[in-house]
């Protein structure tokens, strides 16, 4: 597996995934994987994932163009982030003018520039459906307060395609991208572990361990064991500390609705629901 890990930017923290989908052999296959086609061999794949757009010290998690013609972004995701579609829109406006750097926009020449395709890969613990589609309209306000009716095609759409990629789920894509595969069977390998008793730090070092024996991702973790133990705890507090603070918020908006009386306010934030929910059903 050749250019396994990406030249980064030193101020944001590499996911295992980002890394081992950095070769552009393996998104190829990918792509190929999620959209159910076949693309020649010698189609040049180029990585343009972006080294200076962060959020909340990561970068986007891999975008790369295809024959010059496609251009496509891929976020890898344990929780299904409400606001993906606009950072997706921010993301895609970066990558295009980094294309187009050195051409003149002004010119009366018409420029053409790669489709966009955008994808979520979803592999956290909570249950979602295998697909789902995001779209960047649903952001949208409403225009009722104004008096007006809803586009039924509004001027400015994206669409993002997101699938499922716990061991078990879509099989068909993960039998199309055995790296994919054996990712999945990795995490779930590390999942297991914390199950039977096992603190995350040794979950995940036994995990590699089990995987290198049983041929699953053998080639990447016996060149990267340590670096994919910091990578994967990194990311994986990180995503506590974001958890912790969803809590938090929570917690003080039950103890903010308890002062007021709102026992509506309560009662949606014990519910369960995102965020966008929970506004919707409060606005309602």
């Amino acid at each position: 597996m050749q250019g396994v890990f990406m030249k980064t930017n030193n101020k944001f923290k590499a996911s295992v995934f980002s890394s081992l989908f950095s070769d552009p052999d393996i998104l190829r296959e990918l792509y190929c994987a999620l959209e159910g086609v076949t693309l020649p061999n010698d189609v040049p794949v180029v990585i343009n994932t972006l080294e200076d757009v962060l959020f909340m010290d990561r970068i986007n998690d891999i975008s790369f163009e295809i024959g010059g013609k496609l251009v496509v972004l891929i976020e890898h995701q344990s929780s299904i982030n409400p606001n993906i579609t606009l950072r997706l829109l921010m993301y895609i406006a970066r990558i295009y003018e980094k294309i187009i750097s050195d051409q003149n926009i002004y010119s009366e020449k018409h420029l053409p520039i790669p489709r966009p395709e955008f994808f979520v890969l979803y592999n956290g613990k909570n249950p979602y459906d295998n697909e789902a589609i995001l779209k960047l309209s649903d952001s949208f306000e409403s225009l009722a307060s104004l008096g007006l009716t809803e586009k039924d095609s509004p001027s400015l759409e994206l669409v993002v395609k997101v699938y499922n990629i716990n061991e078990g789920k879509n099989r068909e894509i993960a039998g199309k991208c055995k790296t994919l595969a054996q990712y999945s069977a990795f995490i779930a390998k590390v999942r297991d572990f914390e199950k039977e008793g096992y603190s995350r730090q040794e979950a995940v070092k036994n995990a590699i361990y089990y995987c290198r024996d049983h041929d699953i991702l053998k080639t990447y973790l016996e060149k990267h064991s340590s670096e994919v133990q910091n990578m994967l705890m990194t990311e994986w507090n990180w995503d506590d500390a974001l958890a912790v603070r969803y809590e938090e918020g929570i917690e003080k908006g039950i103890e903010k609705g308890e002062k007021k009386g709102e026992q509506k306010i309560i009662n949606l934030l014990r519910s369960g629901k995102s965020p966008e929910e929970i506004v919707k059903d409060y606005d309602g």
